[in-house]
């Protein structure tokens, strides 16, 4: 029963994948529904306010539902919000066992959607594939833990470990691929922060250009669907101007800055007042604000000043790298500034979590050992 328990869970969570752009901030689900060994009924959550991953699955499944077995990556909700409790839709359709992978871990269901399903006589076999479930959805499992987003910091660098020339010229280090892989990235964060003096020297608006999403992600990603991340930057000497191309780019934007300007902003745009210490935001305070804003995943494009600052206080959940086969320079921007060590325990520590070569880069994932 295990392995067909697995079996049909793999194929929940290949579902759930296909709502990584849209879903936020809710998170990613999959649900199929099996009666006599046979798929009756599939489906997958794809957008905050529309149907669940186990509604869409009963819709087709029919008649078929009753009496079956229903996989699903994680726990049913319990309450009407949005969208009508999934638990009763359940019970109407005479759902004869449930099989989740991981329990929610928003407290107004954890646990409790479980209980009431057993409570009217369903079947409950849980933490099938748990920590694979968990994975499709750490910003969301991070964010109801601890009430801050999962923070990825990405970076294109050199061989020798450099950013961007003495001038400040980064056009272009890493390969078109490698940059049209970022633009996946872009797409299935729920907001990316850089500094104003990144986006100045870059003229960057920070948006997803559809187009420049590979094909596959096109064919199960619209156009007309296309989620614009929330766009925030780090502004503490008042850099931005209404004019700044970043500005002219219609989408949220929230300015974090340490006073008011009363610049005629557009309606998008958020000015956030942080307190600022010795030169640096309290990014700490930031990120509760962001997580209370329901933002489940930050994507961090940045120089070597404020990698250093996240790197040196442990900020980031994951270091995203793209390798290129360049040589740019003693003379050339750092990856990060960090202050000198005399001891090397003491040094920033991380382990390799994936490497794939992407083009002529390298992509590597590295997770802080903290």
């Amino acid at each position: 029963m295990y392995l067909l328990d697995k079996f049909y869970m793999m194929h929940a969570i290949r579902l759930a994948k296909l709502g990584v752009f849209t879903t936020t901030p809710n998170p990613n689900v999959g649900c199929i529904i099996v009666n006599n060994k046979k798929i009756v009924g599939q489906g997958y959550h794809f957008k905050t306010g529309g149907p669940h991953a186990e509604i869409n699955a009963l819709k087709m499944a029919g008649n078929n539902a009753k009496g079956s077995t229903m996989y699903v990556t994680l726990e049913p909700c319990n309450y009407t919000n949005l969208t009508p409790s999934c638990c009763n839709a359940l019970i109407n359709a005479k759902i004869k066992r449930l099989v989740v992978a991981t329990k929610d871990p928003n407290p107004k269901v954890n646990g409790k959607g479980l209980k009431f399903l057993y409570s009217k006589g369903i079947k409950i076999t849980k933490n099938i594939l748990s920590k694979e479930a968990q994975i499709i959805n750490s910003g969301f499992f991070k964010r109801m833990y601890t009430g801050i987003p999962w923070v990825q910091l990405k970076l294109a660098i050199s061989l020798d470990g450099k950013i961007a020339l003495l001038n400040g010229n980064s056009k272009w280090i890493s390969s078109k691929i490698s940059r049209r892989d970022v633009y996946k990235l872009r797409a299935k964060s729920t907001a990316i922060l850089s500094t104003s003096k990144t986006i100045i020297r870059d003229n960057s608006t920070l948006l997803v250009k559809w187009h420049k999403l590979n094909y596959n992600i096109k064919k199960i990603y619209p156009k007309k669907l296309l989620r614009q991340p929330i766009r925030i930057i780090l502004d503490r000497l008042n850099k931005i101007k209404p004019t700044n191309k970043i500005i002219l780019s219609p989408g949220k934007i929230l300015l974090i800055k340490s006073k008011y300007t009363f610049n005629n902003w557009p309606n998008y745009v958020e000015q956030i007042i942080i307190p600022a210490t010795n030169g640096y935001f309290d990014l700490k305070y930031l990120f509760k604000i962001l997580g209370s804003k329901k933002i489940n995943s930050l994507l961090i494009e940045a120089g070597s000043t404020l990698s250093g600052f996240l790197i040196t206080y442990n900020l980031i959940d994951e270091l995203i790298i793209y390798l290129t086969p360049k040589l740019l320079g003693n003379a050339a921007l750092n990856l990060c500034n960090i202050n000198s060590f005399m001891n090397i325990i003491n040094v920033p520590h991380f382990y390799f979590k994936y490497i794939k070569k992407i083009g002529p880069d390298l992509k590597l994932i590295l997770k802080p050992i903290k």
